[in-house]
């Protein structure tokens, strides 16, 4: 005689650290398993979103063994009766569920646990109109993920798909891979992942908000395409920390959003800490705003707009440690178009992840073309406040009413022949010991303050109205 109530004090229980070591049967307990009488007794019909969840098709919590093919056919169900799959609290073992078009699937936040199993993906979506994944826990348990998907969960084409409230852990891959999707991510936590918290590439309309992405091994947030295109991507509201850059380079790995070949999106609001290299990178990212966001101990560069962009909007940020606060570059590649306007930068430091190139560190903004730099409060840069153009690559610059202090120079400006003008007026330097303003021929400074009565002039360059002191 079977005894469900007592069987199920005495079952086996799911035990991460058990897992990785194998999974345990059951046949006592698989031997209750096959009375739905009893499953229709442990599991009620609850209501959720004016629907009822649909049949758990035997699917019980706190199993060792796999569940996979019960989960499956529960979710093709679902699907095809237009229901919400609602899972009860508990850990259930899964492995190569494929999400079909209609899926919904939702659980109890934080405590409805969905274990890989390992041997291909865990989750994966090919095409659909609408996917949604609520209430869940999905732990990778750090097994290998198949060379056909890059994400724990990894959704294809899928008009609009809905992540909310859904903690992602442990994956070896990416959390959560987004190819050519559109919808939303919101409130959800991406920790420990080995490559990136959120991958979307190619997106259709997707915003990303109100989200917690922790302790990955190569990125935070990352919006890309594979080409440059509009995209139209939102990220606001999210809060990115410690993310490392374990694969190594200058700059490619290692940043808390990244933003690449994706024109016209907006990152507004967010709190980025701790991170490897940048807090926000926009590489070749056209019309890129990046607003109201708060930087904090960055490895290289706080804030990042590079290599073939036209148009950037960078204001209202705080930056607050990095090596370089803000940075427009690549003028040489067609980076121009810019406005920087009422940040603070502080706190600039002298050594970054790598030896020092270029200019090197402990600058508090850099610009080179088509550029606007007003209203911006810069405390403590190591070596310039300012760097205006390198080389010849200067041109059409206004740097008026900005607020620079503790710094080596305010300001340093190209005086490359062929650069192009600049206007340096109404600005306040405080404690700049080696200059308010000075001339530079790429790293080397060629002149003395150029504020003060009778020092050389340059027909490129207007500077007026300062206050030095």
């Amino acid at each position: 005689m079977c005894i469900v109530a007592r069987m199920r004090e005495h079952r086996p229980t799911f035990n991460r650290r058990g897992f990785v070591g194998g999974l345990i049967g059951s046949t006592a307990l698989a031997a209750c398993l096959a009375r739905p009488a009893r499953a229709q007794e442990l599991f009620s019909r609850i209501g959720l979103r004016g629907a009822l969840d649909a049949d758990l098709n035997g699917l019980l919590p706190d199993v060792a063994d796999d569940q996979s093919r019960m989960l499956q056919q529960a979710i093709n169900g679902a699907a095809r009766d237009g229901k919400i799959l609602w899972l009860p609290a508990g850990s259930y073992v899964v492995s190569n569920i494929d999400l079909p078009d209609g899926a919904r699937i939702a659980g109890v936040a934080g405590a409805t646990r969905l274990i890989y199993g390992g041997r291909g993906h865990c989750f994966v979506a090919e095409g659909g109109g609408r996917i949604e994944l609520s209430g869940l826990v999905i732990d990778g348990a750090n097994q290998r993920l198949g060379e056909h998907v890059t994400g724990l969960v990894h959704l294809r084409g899928v008009s609009e798909a809905v992540i909310e409230d859904v903690d992602i852990t442990g994956s070896s891959g990416h959390a959560l891979t987004l190819e050519g999707c559109g919808g939303h991510v919101s409130g959800c936590h991406f920790s420990g992942a080995a490559q990136v918290g959120l991958y979307a590439v190619g997106s259709t309309g997707l915003a990303i908000r109100d989200n917690v992405v922790s302790d990955c091994g190569n990125g935070g947030i990352l919006v890309h395409r594979w080409s440059p295109d509009e995209d139209g991507t939102i990220v606001s509201g999210n809060r990115v920390m410690r993310i490392a850059a374990r694969a190594g380079g200058t700059g490619q790995n290692g940043n808390g959003i990244n933003i690449f070949r994706a024109g016209n999106v907006m990152v507004t609001g967010n709190h980025v800490s701790d991170c490897a290299f940048s807090a926000i990178r926009a590489n070749s990212a056209d019309n890129i705003q990046i607003v109201g966001n708060q930087a904090i101990r960055s490895g290289e560069t706080g804030l990042y707009a590079e290599f073939e962009f036209q148009g950037a909007l960078i204001a209202n940020n705080v930056v607050d440690g990095a090596t370089l606060g803000i940075s427009v570059a690549n003028f040489n590649e067609g980076g121009r178009l810019a406005v920087v306007s009422g940040n603070i930068v502080r706190n600039l430091v002298t050594q970054g992840p790598y030896p020092a190139e270029n200019a090197g560190f402990g600058i508090g903004i850099g610009i080179e073309a088509d550029c606007s730099v007003t209203g911006n409060t810069v405390d403590g840069a190591p070596k310039w406040g300012i760097l205006a153009g390198w080389g010849p690559y200067l041109r059409a610059v206004n740097i008026s009413g900005n607020v620079v202090r503790r710094s080596g120079a305010g300001v340093a400006v190209s005086v490359v022949e062929d650069s192009g003008s600049a206007l340096i007026s109404d600005n306040v330097f405080q404690d700049t010991p080696d200059g308010a303003v000075v001339g530079c021929r790429w790293n080397e400074v060629v002149t003395g303050d150029l504020t003060r009565p009778g020092a050389e002039r340059f027909s490129h360059l207007t500077i007026a109205d300062n206050a030095v002191g």
